[in-house]
């Protein structure tokens, strides 16, 4: 029998390995909730509800996944939802030590929701959210990197950015 997952994250943008991970969850669990963090420890580029909606656009054609944002903890939240299991992404071995002691608080926190962690295909390994909007708030081109509709919303930043810039005097 199959069970429903959370794929937690700031997700600020939503990237190819993001949604490589997300593919491949879809396919083994009945449902996936992408919950959207509204971190108030970051500035993302990007607003929760933003950030949502990019998901949903990218992720549109999966009929058992749902997108939606949160705040508090990610237990708590995986529970508030009938949530059995926590997917983490795994880019690297830098990222195990830090997703690993996330883990083992969240069982001690909520011992009756698992943590399940995944890798994304090798080509999108090197792929970070914050190494995207570098590139992107330089002008960079991050189309390789993210979804279209991604690429776009930054490119919709940047123009409000100058414009804005261009305004002041």
């Amino acid at each position: 029998m199959k069970s429903s997952a959370v794929y937690p994250g700031t997700f600020d943008p939503f990237t190819r390995g993001h949604e490589d991970i997300v593919r491949r969850a879809a396919g083994i669990f009945d449902r996936v909730v992408i919950a959207v963090a509204a971190n108030p420890n970051k500035a993302p580029t990007f607003h929760v509800e933003e950030r949502v909606e990019l998901a949903r656009a990218v992720l549109a054609d999966l009929s058992n996944i749902e997108v939606v944002g949160y705040s508090g903890l990610t237990v708590d939240f995986a529970r508030s939802q009938s949530l059995s299991v926590i997917v983490r992404g795994l880019r690297a071995v830098s990222d195990f030590e830090f997703e690993f002691q996330l883990a083992n608080m969240g069982r001690h926190l909520q011992p009756d929701v698992e943590t399940v962690f995944m890798v994304p295909k090798e080509t999108y390994t090197f792929i970070s959210s914050t190494l995207v909007r570098e590139i992107a708030h330089l002008g960079g081109d991050v189309s390789h990197f993210v979804h279209p509709v991604v690429a776009a919303a930054f490119a919709r930043k940047n123009q409000q950015k100058r414009a804005a810039s261009a305004a002041t005097p």
